[in-house]
């Protein structure tokens, strides 16, 4: 699984090197089995209950619903429930969005159905809904103003379905899009225009090529969260301004993520990433994790001891043979503001003895650092 955030513009990677504190070279850790954390998996349903959860704790803090007079008949779609405005018609072969949903819903549950189709009027007069979930449908086609009434929307849910494209005129109110395991090649230039409340996008699993990401595809976005994993992407080149010049979506997710904040995570993992020019991480260097494993990688990426809040780096199952000694901090001391918590390293032909100590001096422990075996 691969994530990739983004934002706007940023600065370049300066790369920073430290020498200093010698400390012992970690052991390989080889006896606790590796586990990947940090990143969402790509799921085929949705938690209805945490999304529930998610709902009552935003309308506690205001975010983005207006209580409006009860309905004077309460309706409810047939074979659907209705409860506390949430209605729930997930798993009931429906073909189509149902009829008489009521006003005031707040969540609307309508995965694991056969609809092919989003039209014009499906969702109209619903200005208060908070989470759409049409996840595991089969939907080729949605109307160009089938999100206009969805005023308040903030998550919208599409995986697992049959678009080739990102649906136009989203809400300027959203935050969260999970469109992965679409058949989805192209993101074009305004794609999300306007979108400034976004911050998290999930596009997993879609066919996309280092060409399907136009440059200005993510101009305008503040993301914190942006994955584009499993896809056709060869390579990171050197980007200039938000997403203007770019070779591969890799490029994008980096060039986009120009004002993210501390603590954002940048996943890449199972492309086929050969290559990362040098002053491509320029873009994402408030990243807390960064996940490049398994792709084809032959050295560690440069630009990692620039970035000051990066504790997490996933670079097992790659080609690399070798690792520098300021390939992960840097050279002067004090300049990194965090120590790294997590470097995975593993499967790759490294010789791990021939590392030197100090490579490591920026490290929080020897547990830290995951070499393994290479087969």
């Amino acid at each position: 699984f691969s994530v990739v955030v983004s934002c706007r513009v940023m600065h370049p990677i300066s790369i920073l090197l430290l020498l200093a504190c010698v400390t012992p070279l970690p052991a390989p850790s080889v006896a606790v089995p590796f586990q990947q954390r940090g990143l969402p998996v790509l799921s085929k349903t949705i938690d209805v209950q945490s999304l529930m959860m998610m709902m009552m704790n935003d309308e506690a803090e205001g975010s983005g619903y207006e209580e409006g007079p009860p309905a004077e008949q309460p309706t409810c779609p047939f074979g659907c429930q209705c409860n506390l405005r949430v209605v729930q018609c997930s798993d009931l072969g429906l073909h189509y969005v149902p009829y008489d949903i009521p006003p005031d819903t707040r969540l609307l549950d309508l995965q694991g159905n056969y609809i092919t189709e989003i039209r014009e009027n499906d969702f109209k007069g619903l200005r208060n809904l908070y989470a759409l979930v049409l996840v595991n449908n089969m939907i080729t086609k949605i109307h160009p103003r089938a999100f206009l009434p969805l005023e308040r929307m903030q998550k919208l849910y599409l995986s697992h379905n049959r678009l080739t494209a990102v649906p136009k005129n989203l809400p300027v109110s959203l935050v969260e899009l999970r469109i992965h395991d679409n058949q989805i090649k192209k993101v074009a230039s305004g794609t999300f225009y306007g979108l400034t409340n976004m911050n998290c996008i999930e596009m997993g699993r879609n066919p996309i090529k280092n060409s399907g990401l136009e440059p200005g595809a993510f101009d305008g976005l503040h993301l914190s969260f942006l994955r584009i994993s499993e896809a056709k992407l060869t390579g990171i080149p050197k980007g200039k301004s938000s997403l203007k010049q770019y070779h591969s979506c890799i490029v994008v997710l980096m060039c986009m993520c120009v004002h993210l904040p501390p603590g954002t995570r940048l996943g890449l993992s199972y492309n086929k990433i050969r290559h990362i020019e040098d002053g491509s991480l320029y873009y994402v260097h408030s990243l807390r994790e960064l996940h490049l494993d398994n792709n084809l990688l032959s050295r560690v990426p440069a630009g990692l001891p620039e970035m000051k809040h990066l504790q997490v780096v996933y670079l097992h199952s790659n080609n690399i043979s070798s690792v520098g000694v300021n390939d992960f901090c840097p050279r002067t001391f004090g300049t990194k503001k965090t120590f790294y918590n997590g470097i995975s390293l593993f499967n790759n032909p490294i010789q791990y003895w021939e590392v030197q100590p100090a490579t490591f001096r920026c490290v929080s422990g020897r547990n830290a650092i995951q070499f393994g075996n290479y087969k």
